[in-house]
């Protein structure tokens, strides 16, 4: 069976993963909601010569997450907030609720997205796409201080 015309792929490269590059971000949020990383994550990709591999980002705590999501319109992020406060609503009679009523749903909020992400480098390009961003979503509704690990594996330069 033959393949669709409407598919195609560059060519195949291959590299030996010649570095590891890692770096702490700390980032202080200002209460629930998406902090955009994707500047900071594009910063450490030059910083560390990246030629060809991947970076991932994995963040250090079990009530705020790491998302690829639209940049461009503002009212996405609301809507997804707004879901997760549904799947996860705070008067839910959890039974923990040891540092308040918002710390169960924190946890399951982080449970339903990601802990850690893993973005293609190539040709020294980071490959986020035109409308996408990395944010780390903070679930709680206090301000916190979130660590996330980032790090390059590969070619670099």
């Amino acid at each position: 069976m033959p393949s669709p015309k409407s598919l195609s792929r560059s060519a195949v490269s291959s590299v030996s993963a010649s570095a590891i590059v890692s770096s702490l971000l700390t980032v202080q949020t200002s209460g629930a909601g998406f902090v955009d990383l994707t500047a900071e994550v594009a910063r450490f990709v030059s910083d560390a010569g990246a030629q060809e591999g991947a970076v991932t980002l994995f963040v250090r705590h079990t009530s705020a997450s790491l998302t690829i999501q639209e940049n461009a319109d503002p009212s996405v992020l609301a809507d997804l907030m707004t879901v997760l406060d549904r799947l996860a609503p705070e008067d839910a009679g959890w039974s923990h609720d040891t540092e308040g009523p918002d710390d169960m749903p924190a946890h399951i909020k982080t449970m339903l997205t990601a802990t850690s992400l893993q973005i293609p480098v190539l040709k020294g390009e980071f490959m986020l796409g035109t409308w996408q961003a990395i944010y780390l979503i903070e679930h709680r509704r206090n301000p916190h201080r979130r660590e996330i690990v980032l790090q390059f594996i590969g070619e670099h330069g």
